[in-house]
């Protein structure tokens, strides 16, 4: 019988106090789910904000219709027919409801065609402005994706946390190598959300902000004062623990796509005396490698 602890704010769910069965604990969430509540109302109600206890309390369950997003091209669909049918051009179509010609094609291609009262010109300005529609609406599309998925992470619990971090590392941090030891944490990234991570993940693991020194990497032709500044203001530390800034030479005869505003090159995070921390983080690493082969659904008997 599984069970699970709870302490106020230590971020695993389960009730304010005491301790509950993951079975028991189960049944109300099978039994929320099928009276038609959401994932964040169900949270919300047992006081899960752990998202993998939660998926495994809710396995098997399906989602009530109501929180289903519809089928909005059967929608599209039968617009566009009827568009056709009163005569318009895949163009006009396209302006009207934003979708792609190709699938206008594949929707009203048993219709009959109107006949051209357009000459080229008219018809290439209505095409363009519809193609214009078309990447506006996927657009909007693309951000409401994003803003969904990102609503769907809610919090991280420190042990989330970790194990993001330990995978973050092991993707983008200096490795040890047989033949060079590299015992050392050195993590290089142009992302600052990924840098924000990262410093959030050293300082849960008890590293202190004087063991950190950085620098920038960046191309000499760019911003190279702005993009000091902009990870010096971003650190929020002294600006004493930035070494100076490593410029890479600019070769004329090509030409750089990351230039504008955006591009603050690289930060570096160097972590002082960390050997004994790259081994722990290396450790963590093949722990995180063999627990997932024994997750993988494949590897069960």
């Amino acid at each position: 019988m599984t069970e699970i602890r709870r302490r106020p704010g230590d971020g695993t769910g389960g009730l304010r106090h005491g301790t509950t069965t993951f079975e028991s604990l189960r049944e109300q969430a099978v039994s929320l789910r099928r009276e038609g509540l959401s994932r964040r109302q169900i949270r919300d109600r047992l006081h899960v904000h752990n998202n993998d206890i939660l998926n495994r309390l809710l396995d098997g369950e399906p989602a009530p219709e109501w929180t289903k997003r519809p089928n909005a091209k059967d929608d599209l669909r039968a617009k566009a027919r009827e568009l056709r049918l009163q005569g318009l051009t895949y163009d006009q179509i396209q302006l009207e409801l934003g979708c792609s010609k190709s699938s206008i094609s594949l929707w009203v291609r048993d219709l009959p065609k109107p006949d051209r009262q357009r000459n080229p010109e008219e018809a290439s300005a209505i095409a363009k402005r519809g193609w214009e529609r078309t990447l506006q609406l996927r657009e909007n599309e693309r951000q409401r994706a994003k803003e969904q998925a990102s609503d769907e992470i809610d919090t991280l619990s420190d042990r989330e946390l970790f194990i993001l971090g330990v995978g973050l590392y092991w993707a983008e941090g200096s490795k040890d190598k047989p033949y060079e030891r590299r015992e050392r944490a050195i993590f290089v990234n142009s992302d600052p959300g990924m840098i924000g991570v990262y410093l959030a993940w050293l300082r849960l693991l008890g590293v202190e902000e004087e063991h950190m020194r950085f620098h920038v990497m960046i191309h000499e032709s760019a911003d190279v004062a702005g993009a000091e500044k902009f990870w010096t203001d971003f650190v929020g530390g002294d600006p004493t623990r930035f070494h100076k800034t490593t410029l890479k030479r600019h070769n004329p005869t090509t030409q750089r796509k990351n230039t504008g505003e955006g591009y603050r090159g690289c930060l570096v995070v160097r972590v002082l005396k960390s050997a004994d921390l790259y081994r722990r983080i290396e450790g963590w690493w093949c722990g995180i490698v063999g627990a997932a082969a024994h997750h993988d659904p494949r590897n069960r008997t």
